[in-house]
């Protein structure tokens, strides 16, 4: 699954767009790695999303092309 997508259907971010815009500028990184919107999301992958000057990692527990609210929490854990 596409970066961009799986933080929105996670619901890490709330907009598809918004995503976009903040993969473009360099503030989501897989493992370690600035990642662009199309790079691919796999299961075991650390995701850190800068927030202002607050970053939130996360690693992927699981790939849903859709989700609930409430499953939507389980598609990832805090690290």
């Amino acid at each position: 699954m596409r970066l961009d997508k799986y933080l929105k259907v996670s619901r890490l971010i709330k907009r598809r767009t918004i995503a976009n815009e903040a993969c473009d500028a360099g503030r989501v990184m897989i493992n370690e790695k600035v990642a662009k919107a199309a790079t691919a999301v796999r299961c075991g992958d650390k995701i850190t999303i800068r927030f202002g000057n607050r970053d939130v990692s996360v690693e992927v527990v699981s790939i849903k092309e859709n989700a609930r609210k409430d499953e939507a929490a389980d598609m990832f854990r805090y690290l």
